[in-house]
């Protein structure tokens, strides 16, 4: 029996953590190890400099996390920027960080639309069929057998979908697979990243999937209508990877229609993970505080659904830091008087702050993976 969730937009209201003027008690635990008392995971996306640079920002990996995964450094741009010649040595020192520490290992990501070197849209564009076949494909080639046996699971094909852009079946037209092979390109990717590392979980990973808005409910309709078409050409994907990008000042939430989700989407067989969780907070209160409590509270329900469902496995932050934060940053979400975006559980100085908070007591409250909540 599941636990009973709203069916109503979850509030940014007082279900923070940590209520206005209460002491905070500082645990020596890391949310890893907050994590592991139902069998999950917690990670976060890092930079290979910033572990090498920043000793706060280092500890705090080694502290909190049981599971890392790239920022950048396996996107193509960055790990094959001439045809043939590769640089993973970022890569390498964030998994060797990861070994170092007996963390898990994700890969971000062999198969996207975007980060791509600058050559590689005119060479698929020139190519005949079987040339565009192996431009994709040496990619997860070199890279996944560079990292077998150490990266554990890797996002195959990422974002997908964007029913904005037209399609009636909701896939990402401004795509150069797409563009070049149609649909079957995820087919291909997947079948050659089985291939290469079987003992590796392949991930499909995509964006706006959680909201109760129309835009996510068309990527979810999207997202499943895929899924159809893809297991039932015998598409060896294992697991689906919803990035948690999240809008609480933009988009309302529903716990029971997100819930659903996740039951559907672990209906079909498959793991599940959150894997880029954080916060947009432009357009909150302009106290800090009030601000900060809001966005754990806000988190906190989210995150409740998602532990509740035992195919989730892992929830991982897109960075540590506010003070690193993409969102700190993007035109679309930055603050415009320059202070950081608060959507990450340390902020700029690597205090913990009340999302710290929200995400361990979700884990805590969390059953065992593989075993349903009861009310």
């Amino acid at each position: 029996m599941r636990r009973e969730f709203l069916t109503g937009a979850a509030t940014l209201a007082a279900c923070s953590p940590i209520p206005p003027g209460a002491a905070r008690v500082v645990s020596r635990e890391g949310l890893a190890d907050h994590a592991r008392q139902s069998g999950r995971y917690f990670g976060a996306a890092v930079k290979s400099r910033l572990l090498r640079e920043d000793r706060a920002y280092r500890a705090a990996a080694a502290r909190e996390c049981n599971i890392l995964v790239q920022e950048y450094e396996l996107k193509r741009k960055t790990a094959e920027p001439k045809p043939g010649k590769y640089d993973f040595k970022g890569a390498d020192e964030i998994i060797d960080f990861a070994q170092q520490h007996g963390m898990r290992a994700r890969g971000h990501t062999l198969v996207w639309y975007t980060a791509n070197p600058t050559w590689l849209e005119p060479a698929v564009e020139r190519a005949g069929k079987a040339e565009q076949r192996r431009l994709m494909t040496s990619y997860i080639d070199v890279a996944m057998r560079r990292y077998a046996g150490r990266i554990s699971e890797w996002d195959v094909v990422n974002e997908t979908l964007e029913p904005n852009q037209g399609r009636a079946d909701g896939m990402r037209a401004e795509n150069l697979w797409m563009k070049a092979m149609g649909e079957h390109y995820i087919d291909l990717a997947f079948h050659r990243a089985r291939e290469v590392d079987g003992d590796a979980t392949l991930f499909l990973g995509d964006y706006g999937l959680e909201h109760d808005s129309p835009r996510c409910e068309r990527r979810r309709t999207a997202m499943l209508k895929l899924l159809d078409r893809l297991l039932g050409r015998g598409v060896p994907i294992d697991a689906v990877g919803v990035q948690g990008h999240l809008k609480p000042y933009r988009e309302p939430f529903k716990q029971r229609q997100f819930a659903d989700f996740l039951d559907t989407l672990s209906g079909y067989g498959l793991k599940l993970a959150i894997t880029e969780l954080d916060i947009a907070d432009r357009g909150g209160p302009p106290n800090p505080e009030k601000r900060d409590r809001e966005v754990a509270a806000f988190g906190k329900a989210f995150l409740d659904v998602a532990l509740d469902n035992p195919a989730v496995e892992s929830v991982l932050c897109w960075g540590i830091s506010d003070q690193y934060s993409w969102l700190s940053n993007y035109p679309e979400y930055k603050w415009p008087d320059g202070q950081l975006s608060r959507g990450l559980p340390f902020d700029g100085k690597m205090a913990r702050k009340p999302f710290w908070d929200a995400i361990a007591g979700a884990f805590d409250a969390a059953p065992p993976v593989g075993r349903r909540n009861r009310a």
